[in-house]
């Protein structure tokens, strides 16, 4: 365990780079049908005339895509022991069909637990970006991460 990152080796204001990942149509349609089935994420030609101007991501969907971002970019490296949640979440942008996503990590806040001192409380801030930098999603929350020496 002492490869993996601990609640020491994260700083304050620190962010890192979480990669990217390509959004295709067939996986916004695939999640729609399962679990947000709403015309704009599943029917191109209506999703046109809609508010979202297109084909577009459901915001479940997004947040799984910056999971899966978090976890390649840090979390499955991580002596992580889970988390409370998510402070907020904010679906700014729509991510549409064929865009690229890129995810950033952001240190806010860090304290050690008082009842469990080989716990961590790291607060971050997730966000994805588009290719052209718009922010499509933020959010906030806790991540619990194992103190190295309690």
């Amino acid at each position: 365990m002492s490869d993996l990152l601990h609640y020491e080796d994260f700083t304050v204001g620190e962010s890192w780079d979480l990669g990217a990942y390509s959004v295709s149509a067939e996986e916004i349609k695939s999640f729609a049908r399962e679990f947000d089935p709403q015309f704009f994420h599943l029917d191109e030609d209506r999703a046109k005339s809609s508010v979202l101007g297109g084909l577009s991501a459901s915001g479940w969907h997004s947040c799984g895509i910056l999971m899966r971002l978090m976890v390649d970019g840090y979390l499955g490296r991580t002596a992580g022991m889970g988390s409370p949640g998510l402070d907020e979440v904010k679906w700014l942008k729509p991510v549409y069909a064929g865009e690229t996503l890129r995810g950033r990590m952001t240190v806010l806040a860090k304290r050690q637990s008082k009842s469990r001192p080989e716990m961590g409380l790291v607060t971050m801030r997730w966000e994805a970006q588009s290719s052209e930098g718009e922010t499509k999603i933020d959010m906030t929350g806790i991540n619990l991460i194992k103190v190295r020496r309690p």
